[in-house]
C-alpha cells in the first residue's frame, strides 16, 4: 500500500497567459444531510457498553471452560470425543434453555449450507450421550438438534450472576478430503490431518442480541466464548501432534532428543529443527514404537483450540520475542513435499517475524506457542495455532498466507468480535495490520503489501478498487458473510475494509492520532465481544474526531467518490490579489480534499481542506492566495482516494 507522499512539481510556462477551463457540473448526487446525518449512530448505548466505545463497568460476559478427550482412528477416519463444557451465566437474565453449535453438521445431507452453498454431504456429529450435572447431581439432557445448533432445554433455569452448569457430551464424526477448515491431506510419509470445530461449542448469550444461534453455513466464521481448554488427543504411537496451547506431558510423547531440540529452540532466533527431514517417519523419532499415544495440551482465556496430527511431518521451531522482555515459541510443521528455499524452509522465521511485527504494534502476542501446519487446508485461523495449505509453492505467498492466518490472533481472537454477523472486524482489520508488517518484513522483502485474490498490477490502491465500488451489484461492508455474493467477499469485507483503515490512517487522521485510537479499541475490548458500533465510537473518542460521516458512507453505503476542479476565477481579474478555485463533490462520498496549485512562477502549493467543505452542499470555492498566473491545479494529485472519475480532478491553463 503506497504511503501518503506530497510532491510539489513546478511547471513554468511562457508566453501569453490564458485560463481556460474544462467546467464540471454538478451530477446533483451529492446530498450533504446523507453524509453528515445527524441520527447515523445516535442511538443510546446500554448499560454495559459505555458511550465512548468502551466496555462499562457493568459490563458482563458469560464464560465456557472444556475439558476434551478425543481419539483419532486413522483406518475408519473418525474423530470420537467426549467433551466437557462447564458454563457459567454472568449475565443478568436466568437462562431457561442451552444452545450450542454443532459445526460438523454442515456436512450432514440436508444442512443449510448444503443447500445455501453447496457443503458436501460427508457426514455430522452423532451424539453417543448428553448428560448435565448441577450440583453434584447427575441426568440426562432434553434436547433438539437444529442443522448446526443444539438446544438444552433446562427442567430449572440456570441462575444468574453465576449460575454454573456442567455439560458432558459423547460425540464422533467422519473427517473427510472434502470438508474445508479441517481435512485429510496425504503425502508421501503419511495423511496430514487437520483438525477444527471438532467439538461441541456454546453459542454466545451476549447483551446485545440475547442468544446468537445463525447457523453454520460456511462462510459466516465463528462467535465463541472465552474460557480454558485442557483436551488430550490420542493417535498411534508413530504421529506428530501439534495443537493450540502448550504440550503438558513432553515426557510422555517426545524423545529425549527432540525436548533438548524444543530447549535450544526457546533460546535461539535461528530455525531449528526439531524433527530433521531425515528423522521423518522413523521409529527412532518416537519414544515407544507401538500402540497409541495421548498428547495433552492446555490453553488458557482462549476461544477455541484445533490441531493437526500426522507421521509425516517435518518439524522446526524458533523463539519469538515480545515486548516486556517477554518470549513465545514459534513451529512449523509439515511434509517433505513442502520444503524449499522458495516453499515451507522459512515458515518458521515468517512465522516468528510476524508475531513479533504485531506485538510491537499493536497488543503483545498473549500465547505461550505459536503453530504453522503445512496440511490440506488453504489458509485458516485458530488461536495459536493456524492452517497454511502445503501447495503455497513461493516463498512470498507462503509468508503471506502465514502472516495474514497468524494475523488472525489479533482479530478475532484477542479482540472476540462475531465473525458470522460482522466479517470485516476479522478480516479487514487483520488485512489492515498486514499491509505494514509486510512492508517492514526483511526491509520490504516481499512488499508492498495488496492482497492476495485482489492484487491489481498499478500503483495505486484506492484507484484500483474503484471497478468494485462502482459495480452496479457492489455490496455493503456492513452486510452478512453469509449473505454477501462470492465475487465480492474478498474485495469488500478484506479489501475496501482496510483500505478505509488506511485512508483513516494516512489520509484523514494521521498516523499517531489513528494508532492510538486503534490501541485504544484493541486494549479496552481484549477478551471480550465488541459491536462495529463499539469500534466506531472508540474511534470516535480516541481520536478526537468526528466521524460518522467516514463510518456511515464506508462501511454501511455503497457509495462513490467523484471530486473534480470546475473553475479558476482571479479577484478583480488580477493573479496577484488571489484566486477563486471553485471544487465539485460530484457524487454521494465526501472525503477531505486535497488540493495542488502550480503557478506560473514554478511555485508549487499543496493543501489540504477537511470534510468540512462540503457540509453545506457539493460545490466549494477556495480562497487562495496567488502571485502568479495559476498554471494548473489538481484534486488528490497523489492518487489517494477512490475517485471514479479522474479525468476532471485537473485544470490546466492553455
Amino acid at each position: 500500500m503506497s504511503r501518503s507522499v506530497f510532491i510539489s512539481i513546478a511547471q513554468i510556462f511562457t508566453g501569453f497567459f490564458f485560463a481556460i477551463s474544462a467546467v464540471a457540473q454538478p451530477t446533483g448526487l451529492y446530498d450533504q444531510h446523507a453524509v453528515f446525518d445527524p441520527e447515523f449512530m445516535a442511538h443510546p448505548v446500554s448499560a454495559f457498553r459505555s458511550a465512548d466505545g468502551a466496555p462499562s463497568s457493568d459490563y458482563w460476559q458469560n464464560r465456557a471452560n472444556y475439558i476434551i478427550k478425543a481419539t483419532l482412528d486413522i483406518v475408519e477416519d473418525v474423530i470420537t470425543g467426549d467433551c466437557e463444557i462447564t458454563y457459567t451465566n454472568n449475565s443478568p437474565d436466568k437462562l431457561y434453555y442451552l444452545w450450542l453449535q454443532l459445526d460438523q453438521n454442515l456436512y450432514r445431507n440436508g444442512s443449510t449450507g448444503g443447500y445455501s452453498q453447496g457443503a458436501p454431504a460427508v457426514g455430522g456429529y452423532e451424539l453417543d450421550q448428553v448428560k448435565l450435572v448441577r450440583n453434584g447431581k447427575e441426568m440426562d439432557a432434553r434436547y433438539i438438534v437444529t442443522d448446526t445448533r443444539m438446544q438444552i432445554r433446562l427442567d430449572q433455569p440456570l441462575e444468574s450472576h453465576g449460575g454454573r452448569i456442567l455439560i458432558d457430551i459423547s460425540y464422533h464424526f467422519k473427517i473427510d478430503a472434502h470438508q474445508f477448515r479441517l481435512g485429510i491431506g496425504h503425502f508421501h510419509d503419511g495423511s496430514v490431518y487437520d483438525v477444527a470445530q471438532w467439538y461441541p461449542r456454546m453459542c454466545v448469550y451476549d447483551d446485545v442480541r440475547g442468544w446468537n444461534v445463525l447457523p453454520y453455513q460456511g462462510s459466516g466464521e465463528f462467535y465463541c466464548e472465552y474460557g480454558n481448554f485442557d483436551f488430550s488427543i490420542t493417535v498411534p504411537w508413530d504421529m506428530i501432534v501439534v495443537a493450540s496451547g502448550e504440550l503438558e506431558n513432553p515426557d510422555e510423547v517426545l524423545t529425549k532428543q527432540e525436548i533438548d531440540r524444543l530447549g535450544k529452540a526457546r533460546e535461539s532466533d535461528r530455525t531449528t529443527y526439531i524433527i530433521a527431514p531425515s528423522e521423518v517417519a522413523k521409529p527412532e523419532a518416537r519414544p515407544v514404537k507401538k500402540g497409541l499415544l495421548t498428547w495433552h495440551y492446555k490453553m488458557g482465556n482462549s476461544r477455541d483450540v484445533s490441531w493437526a496430527a500426522s507421521r509425516a511431518f517435518v518439524w522446526d521451531a524458533a523463539r519469538i520475542n515480545l515486548p516486556e522482555g517477554k518470549k513465545a515459541l514459534a513451529m512449523s510443521v509439515y511434509p517433505k513435499e513442502c520444503m524449499g528455499a522458495n516453499a515451507w524452509d522459512r515458515a518458521t522465521e515468517y512465522l516468528k517475524k510476524s508475531v513479533e511485527t504485531f506485538s510491537s504494534h499493536w497488543f503483545s502476542y498473549p500465547y505461550p506457542v505459536a503453530v504453522n501446519v503445512g496440511g490440506p487446508v488453504g489458509g485458516m485461523e485458530y488461536p495459536g495455532l493456524i492452517f497454511c495449505s502445503s501447495r503455497l509453492n513461493t516463498a512470498k505467498r507462503v509468508y503471506y498466507v502465514t502472516a495474514h492466518e497468524i494475523g488472525h490472533t489479533w482479530f478475532p481472537m484477542i479482540v472476540g468480535s462475531n465473525e458470522r454477523r460482522y466479517a470485516f472486524m476479522d478480516e479487514g482489520f487483520n488485512t489492515f495490520i498486514d499491509i505494514y508488517a509486510q512492508e517492514e518484513f526483511n526491509n520490504g522483502e516481499f512488499g508492498p503489501k495488496r492482497d492476495g485474490e485482489f492484487d491489481p498490477a498499478g500503483n495505486n490502491p484506492a484507484r484500483d478498487f474503484v471497478p468494485y465500488m462502482v459495480d452496479t451489484d457492489a455490496e455493503r461492508i456492513i452486510n452478512y458473510a453469509d449473505v454477501m455474493q462470492g465475487k465480492f467477499t474478498h474485495p469488500v469485507s478484506y479489501y475496501k475494509t482496510s483500505l478505509g483503515l488506511v485512508l483513516l490512517r494516512e489520509y484523514i487522521l494521521g498516523n499517531d492520532r489513528f494508532d492510538y485510537a486503534f490501541r485504544t479499541y484493541i486494549r479496552q475490548w481484549a477478551y471480550k465481544h465488541p459491536t462495529p458500533e463499539d469500534f466506531f465510537r472508540t474511534m470516535n473518542n480516541a481520536s478526537g474526531e468526528e466521524l460518522n460521516w467516514f463510518w456511515n458512507e464506508w462501511f454501511y453505503q455503497t457509495w462513490t467518490l467523484d471530486q473534480a476542479v470546475q473553475d479558476v476565477k482571479y479577484v478583480d481579474g488580477d493573479p496577484a490579489k488571489g484566486a477563486l478555485i471553485t471544487l465539485l463533490n460530484n457524487d454521494r462520498m465526501a472525503m477531505p480534499a486535497t488540493v495542488k496549485v502550480v503557478e506560473q512562477n514554478g511555485k508549487a502549493t499543496q493543501l489540504k481542506l477537511p470534510v468540512e467543505i462540503w457540509q453545506h452542499g457539493g460545490t466549494y470555492t477556495l480562497r487562495f492566495t496567488s502571485k502568479d498566473p495559476i498554471v494548473s491545479v489538481t484534486v488528490d494529485p497523489d492518487k489517494q482516494l477512490p475517485d471514479n472519475n479522474p479525468d476532471n480532478n485537473e485544470w490546466k491553463a492553455q
